[in-house]
């Protein structure tokens, strides 16, 4: 499975932006797909993560109310859409999922937002 990431940038705070994820490879099921983000010298944190269905979505506390996470049409296109952006948000952003124990990870996507 290749996880691919899209949608980063610069925006001030306040602002919004809107993450992409497309999983490609073993496409005939949908999986669990998730978003972390890490900044320099930090562990990687958990941010969003959202069933196969699309039913059942799950927050990190912290961004509970400002962070959304979906499905697309595709079954393997999710979004990660971040609203009221703070500096603290700024971090690389990776798409994730897991099979059978095995965890993908993407390339990541800079988010930056500015004060």
């Amino acid at each position: 499975v290749q996880l691919q990431a899209f949608g980063g940038g610069l925006v001030q705070a306040g602002g919004s932006l809107r993450l992409s994820c497309a999983a490609s490879g073993r496409t005939s099921s949908s999986y669990t797909m998730g978003w972390f983000r890490q900044t320099p010298g930090k562990e990687r944190e958990f941010v969003a993560a959202i069933s196969t269905s699309g039913s059942s979505a799950l927050y990190a506390d912290s961004l509970k109310g400002r962070f959304a996470i979906f499905r697309g049409n595709s079954k393997n296109l999710v979004y990660l859409q971040m609203d009221n952006l703070e500096p603290e948000d700024t971090a690389l952003y990776f798409c994730h999922t897991e099979i059978r124990f095995v965890d993908y990870w993407g390339q990541g996507t800079q988010v930056t937002v500015s004060s």
